[in-house]
């Protein structure tokens, strides 16, 4: 959250000389490809481009078949990285388990890649810094003992110009044809809430998605090995199914698990709000363009007050400090006893209050167990002053990063993760099961894990990317909600493969969609990022066009909300279930949305009926 309005998106680094360094140390050029044997066919498909685009997938609409320059033929593959998106262009391909493979094709441009994912092995890929004319690529791999399809790409990079490819080959034994997948096993529901049951499974050979059945009805689809289902009747019981799809067909229904709902009103650590509920900033701590607003003169549509901020002394201190806006800067703030009443009042009609660590400017780095023990101490001091709810983590810029080789977000092993994992467990267990714990993360710490995760394997990656997952995943049991930022955002990739941009219904449903539905974090199928349950997740926005970035108008929101909780105006994208039970929106800020004549509160009350 920012203590202004807007600022640019946010994007991976460039290409590096150190980067380039790793590469070749890890042995990911290769320099001259093997000779292929008789029995070895090409398998890529329109590998010339002489039919267009047939075959192939182009990223965010990049791609497109030229008449020149080519390398031989009449066509070749032009593709042009915009914002975000790095123009990745990609073919499946059908293989044969336990071969070898080469992979080349001819390429012209910065910074072009060519590689294959999903061997089941080792992935590859290689590149070229600068290419003036057509220049060589090889690579090859080995496939797994189940793998029967890979997946052959070429991409740019961010920020560079377009670049074309020819005659790319994928050259090894013949596929078998696709046959169906074998029947899921070990389907298991974790513990169910009165209206959601978590469900997953083991992976079948083959399978390229999983579709998910409740008293033999097909209820959603699945692209990993664990879904949540929602939508259900409290002290109920179900039965549920799971089948594994690919290309040839369906498999059998497994065995089925069957699950008695809960008697509560929505489990979990709801903590006492409501169904549906709007959470906003509120800037008690400075001023800006928006003006300073009362504690008091909140109104009553705000169900989660989140003041902004609390700070750190220093980047690495731990020690977060909390005051009223001075003042000089603030003329109409009210004095610290006025302050602390309308908190109390607030939480008498039933609101919460949380203290917002961090902000755009407030970096916070528990790099050591000592920061991590006054971080508690601190945040605690703060929470007993003012007698406030729990704590929302507004961690921004560089306050979240994974150390190189840190790559499983369910095991972290970065001091400041893992710091704060500790640190925020502990004020958890010293407040008990009443406090509140929200995050506020830009989808460059969480939705982008879906394609980075931290500095990659061989480094050269922003480590921020996807930094925000395992602290999510680790603290999902004591998490009563989770409000990703979707603004100030660069171009994120849905589940659907394709890019998502933001201002408008779509990126909210796609973004919202990832967290409600689970993704393979940096596309790897064993390391599968769980959905959270439909009451932890809200979706945030700015309140006015002056707020932030990625604005998006009263209309839009309805849309994103029929869609993800009625799956009507759903647009192009579909969502992999209905979630009755979304918890709600946030908005930065309470400010911001007074100044605008209180648009977004309004457009919130007449949706949900406040």
């Amino acid at each position: 959250m920012e203590r202004t309005g807007s600022r640019p998106p946010v994007r991976l680094s460039g290409p590096t000389a150190v980067f380039s360094a790793a590469l070749l140390a890890a042995g990911a050029l290769v320099a001259t490809a093997p000779a292929a044997g008789a029995a070895d066919v090409d398998l890529a498909s329109n590998g010339g481009f002489e039919a267009g685009l047939d075959g192939w997938s182009c990223t965010g609409g990049s791609g497109a078949a030229v008449s020149t320059p080519v390398r031989s033929g009449t066509s070749a593959l032009k593709a042009t990285p915009a914002g975000s998106d790095n123009a990745r262009c990609s073919q499946a391909v059908t293989v044969k388990p336990d071969s070898t493979y080469t992979l080349g094709a001819w390429v012209q441009g910065s910074y072009v890649y060519l590689g294959a994912s999903g061997t089941g092995t080792t992935d590859v890929s290689t590149w070229t810094q600068s290419a003036g004319a057509y220049k060589q690529l090889t690579t090859s791999f080995r496939t797994g003992p189940a793998t029967t399809s890979v997946t052959v790409y070429t991409h740019g990079w961010y920020g560079t110009p377009a670049y074309y490819a020819d005659d790319l080959t994928l050259t090894g034994p013949g596929g078998d044809p696709v046959t169906v997948p074998a029947t899921p096993t070990g389907l298991r529901a974790g513990t169910a809430t009165a209206s959601s049951v978590p469900l997953s499974w083991t992976a079948s050979a083959g399978a390229t998605g999983y579709r998910v059945y409740r008293g033999g009805t097909k209820i959603l689809d699945a692209t990993g090995t664990s879904a949540t289902v929602t939508g259900l009747t409290a002290a109920s019981a179900y039965s549920f199914q799971v089948s594994a799809v690919n290309a040839a067909g369906e498999s059998a229904k497994s065995a089925a698990v069957g699950v008695t709902t809960a008697t509560g009103g929505g489990g979990g650590d709801d903590a006492g709000l409501p169904a549906h509920a709007l959470v906003g900033y509120l800037h008690s701590s400075f001023a800006n363009g928006s003006g300073y607003t009362r504690m008091a003169d909140v109104p009553d549509s705000w169900d989660v007050i989140n003041l902004a901020f609390g700070e750190p002394t220093s980047v690495t201190s731990g020690d977060i400090r909390f005051s009223l806006c001075p003042v000089a800067e603030c003329p109409n703030v009210e004095s610290e006893a006025e302050f602390k009443a309308a908190i109390k009042a607030k939480q008498a009609a039933g609101k919460k209050v949380l203290i917002s660590i961090g902000g755009q400017n407030g970096q916070v780095q528990l790099g050591s167990t000592a920061a991590r023990d006054t971080f508690v101490s601190s945040v605690s001091k703060i929470i007993d002053t003012y007698g406030l709810d729990g704590l929302d983590i507004d961690f921004e810029g560089h306050s979240l990063s994974l150390n190189t080789g840190d790559t499983d977000f369910r095991s972290p092993t970065t001091p400041v993760i893992v710091n704060l994992i500790s640190a925020v467990k502990s004020l958890k267990a010293k407040y008990g099961d009443d406090f509140v714990l929200t995050m506020a993360p830009e989808t460059f710490f969480v939705q982008l894990g879906y394609q980075y995760y931290g500095s990659g394997p061989w480094g050269g990656q922003d480590p921020r990317a996807g930094a925000y997952l395992p602290v999510i995943h680790a603290l999902r049991d004591d998490l009563t909600l989770l409000h990703v930022q979707d603004y100030n955002s660069g171009s994120i990739m849905g589940l659907d493969n394709q890019y998502h941009s933001m201002g408008g219904a779509d990126f909210h449903i796609a973004m919202t969609d990832m967290l409600l539905t689970g993704f393979p974090v940096a596309g790897d199928r064993t390391k599968v990022f769980p959905a959270l349950r439909p009451e932890q997740v809200a979706f945030g926005l700015p309140a006015s066009t002056q707020a932030g970035n990625g604005h998006t108008s009263p209309a839009e929101v309805t849309k994103a909300l029929n869609c993800l909780t009625k799956k009507t105006d759903c647009g192009s994208y579909q969502t992999h279930g209905t979630w009755s039970g979304l918890r709600g929106l946030m908005t930065w800020s309470i400010n911001w949305d007074r100044f605008n004549n209180w648009e977004f509160s309004k457009n919130f009350d007449a949706y949900f009926g406040g």
